[in-house]
């Protein structure tokens, strides 16, 4: 079974509509099975961690997955919301076999998804995710792993997973340093960070405004966080905030707004950060890794300052991976995914943020000067709805429109035609 022929798994996970498609109960129980099936073959009581964004459809498959792992003899330990890299986190740390996130991250409310961390806190490599797929389909396999009477496994519910997360979030900023003095306006998009991110500021020395902290289960991504910071930015003008913060409804993702109501991306965040690194030779090989999608401006700006970039196909698990193929640390996308692999195994908006203020603080510089680093470069970005996704290469007309555009730009920018991994 190829990539291009799974059922389930796409770039990141299984996403869907809530209840419908491939998203529903009785898939959510079948995973939770598979995993603590997988797993079982290992060890004879898995640990599986099940954390999840605030949208209402999480707590129906919280409880799915929760029966479908203590039904093959798993144990799962229930952490209820928690931004995603808090759960890869404390995958890790713990010692678990398995993590499992229910969120659809950027997507509406009407959406969920479920994506999975190994033993290591890193993303599942295809090769698990394929024997999981196998194992939702084989009823013969499903109904060999049921246990029964004292086999059947115990659910757990870890009351310190906020706070252990939260701890670990303030080790990763420099001890010489605190916000002390800095107004920061933060949107957490009524998401799963909606307690950790304002609470982690306000600790180190910040004084701290905010909007997208009072989720309902129905106003996650609403109008609010990393996909809408134009509201952000009139937030930072009105309260007269030094910046910005915006993330995303599971908290992987960082957009930021100057203290002029200008938008920062990832791919300005990414080139601020490693330019700062690169001058304190933290910066591994002196390269950046990023996707497809990055602006032509952070390559122009990169060769500036001495900085290669490598690239990946869309998708921070792509980027990961070519992270730790190479022995890099720095890495991310322009949507905002932003990976620091001394410090974290997934794009963390939170630490991704902690990052940046550090460095404001060390150079005592607004974060429009910092920005400037890069220029980006005049870009366009169409999303077109299809019904169906075949290879690019079998349809001249794009293949020839394609090739006529990038002989237009003549080298002076760059074309990208993509189907989504995520809808």
């Amino acid at each position: 079974m190829g990539k291009d022929k799974r059922r389930y798994f796409g770039t990141d996970g299984i996403r869907g509509k809530a209840n419908a498609g491939v998203m529903t109960v009785e898939t959510a129980v079948q995973i939770g099975r598979a995993v603590g099936s997988v797993f079982t073959s290992r060890h004879e009581r898995p640990r599986v961690l099940i954390g999840k964004d605030t949208r209402r459809s999480g707590y129906l498959f919280e409880m799915a997955l929760v029966s479908g792992a203590c039904s093959v003899g798993a144990e799962p330990y229930v952490m209820g919301p928690l931004p995603t890299p808090g759960i890869a986190f404390l995958t890790k740390g713990m010692r678990a076999d398995v993590g499992v996130v229910i969120s659809a991250s950027h997507n509406s409310f009407e959406d969920n998804g479920i994506k999975l961390f190994g033993p290591d806190g890193y993303k599942l490599p295809d090769e698990v995710e394929l024997q999981i797929e196998r194992f939702i389909d084989d009823q013969k396999a499903v109904d060999a792993a049921i246990k029964v009477g004292a086999d059947i496994g115990r659910a757990y519910r870890i009351d310190d997973a906020r706070g252990r997360y939260l701890t670990y979030l303030k080790t990763t900023f420099p001890n010489d340093l605190t916000l002390d003095g800095m107004k920061i306006a933060l949107d957490c998009a009524n998401g799963a960070a909606y307690r950790i991110a304002p609470t982690v500021l306000e600790e180190l020395g910040a004084e701290v405004v905010t909007r997208g902290v009072s989720p309902n289960g129905l106003n996650i991504n609403d109008g609010c966080g990393a996909m809408h910071p134009r509201k952000l930015a009139a937030l930072v003008l009105q309260t007269g905030a030094d910046l910005g913060i915006a993330l995303d409804g599971d908290a992987d993702r960082l957009i930021m707004v100057d203290e002029a109501g200008q938008q920062v991306d990832g791919d300005q965040i990414l080139a601020l950060t490693a330019t700062r690194m690169k001058r304190d030779n933290q910066l591994a090989q002196n390269t950046l890794v990023v996707t497809v999608m990055s602006n032509y401006g952070l390559e122009m700006a990169m060769a500036s300052q001495g900085i290669s970039l490598v690239r990946t196909q869309v998708g921070d698990r792509y980027v990961v991976e070519a992270m730790r193929k190479g022995s890099y640390n720095l890495g991310g996308e322009q949507s905002g995914h932003i990976v620091h692999l001394d410090h974290s195994t997934t794009g963390d908006g939170t630490l991704a943020a902690l990052r940046v203020l550090a460095i404001m603080q060390r150079e005592q510089r607004p974060l429009s000067d910092l920005a400037r680093v890069m220029q980006p470069a005049p870009q366009t970005l169409i999303n077109v709805r299809v019904s169906a996704k075949p290879e690019l290469s079998t349809m001249p007309d794009v293949t020839q429109a394609i090739a006529d555009a990038e002989s237009a730009l003549a080298g002076k920018g760059r074309v990208l035609v993509r189907y989504s991994g995520t809808e």
